[in-house]
């Protein structure tokens, strides 16, 4: 039987003189960065420090700790030269790695965020001290006189 629908086939863009153009990007032509990937270089570091931002989970915690057993069952299945020795070493590996990974993980947050904060802190108090001086061409006694006529306390 034959086939009733044909396949589409693929459409070129051609142009009067029926040159047909290259498929793809026909617009703008990509700038320097886009070309290089410099573009997409600053993208990694903004998703590895949304990463490093995000409170630690047990899930990660347990397929880091997995990552290690199996490396640790690599590791002893070609020094003791026992299959059976190392793959029964692997569960408990797995079970002491988990809680140690997902605490680890949980300090190392904390410490960070408390950096943070401390940062953030820091910015403020130089914000502040930045903003406390007096306005230019004001003495010392008159900038005291208008700071206690603002505050609503009279001047002795």
């Amino acid at each position: 039987m034959a086939q009733t629908k044909r396949k589409r086939q693929t459409k070129h863009r051609g142009n009067a003189a029926g040159v047909v153009e290259s498929r793809g990007r026909t617009g703008r032509k990509p700038t320097t960065d886009e070309k290089t990937g410099k573009a997409s270089a600053g993208g990694s570091k903004e998703k590895r420090v949304d990463r490093l931002e995000r409170e630690p989970t047990w899930r990660g915690a347990f397929y880091r700790a997995m990552a290690a057993a199996v490396v640790m069952l690599l590791i002893s299945i070609l020094l003791l030269k026992k299959p059976n020795e190392a793959i029964a070493l692997f569960p408990i590996v797995l079970i002491a790695y988990v809680p140690i990974s997902y605490y680890t993980d949980t300090w190392l947050y904390k410490r960070r965020l408390a950096s943070k904060a401390k940062a953030h802190q820091a910015a403020k108090v130089v914000k502040v001290k930045t903003s406390d001086t007096k306005p230019r061409g004001v003495t010392t006694n008159e900038a005291k006189s208008t700071d206690a006529e603002v505050g609503g306390a009279r001047p002795k």
